[in-house]
């Protein structure tokens, strides 16, 4: 079995509506992603899924949110645009064009700094 995964970012503002403090308040991260494809088995190349195929799939999903204010955003009318449902919003994007009979996306990490961040693994 292999995990393989692809990092990016994207930037975005956001508030966390009823949040008792600054973050209340609208404010940008430079949200780092990684996503991660757990193989079970390898193609006749000796590869679990082309990097190209899963930096064009992640980067559908990175255009939809990159430079906006995500609490517009319509997946975000009634949660919050916090890391953990941006990462469960990546997931749920992925899952369909992401799972194959030898491959499946396995995790999305999303982290606001370098040191604070979630991973979704789906569920």
């Amino acid at each position: 079995m292999f995990d393989i995964f692809i990092k990016t970012h994207f930037s975005g503002g956001h508030h966390l509506r009823e949040y008792p403090g600054n973050c209340e308040r609208p404010h940008g991260h430079n949200w780092k992603v990684k996503v991660t494809v757990r193989v079970r088995e390898l193609d006749k190349l000796g590869m679990g899924v082309d990097f190209k195929t899963l930096k064009q799939q992640v980067n559908i999903v990175v255009d939809e949110l990159d430079h906006r204010d995500l609490n517009e955003h319509p997946a975000f009318q009634d949660c919050n645009p916090s890391s953990e449902h941006i990462a469960r919003y990546f997931f749920i994007q992925l899952k369909g064009v992401l799972t194959t009979e030898r491959y499946q996306i396995h995790a999305v990490e999303v982290r606001e700094t370098d040191s604070s961040g979630v991973i979704y693994y789906g569920g």
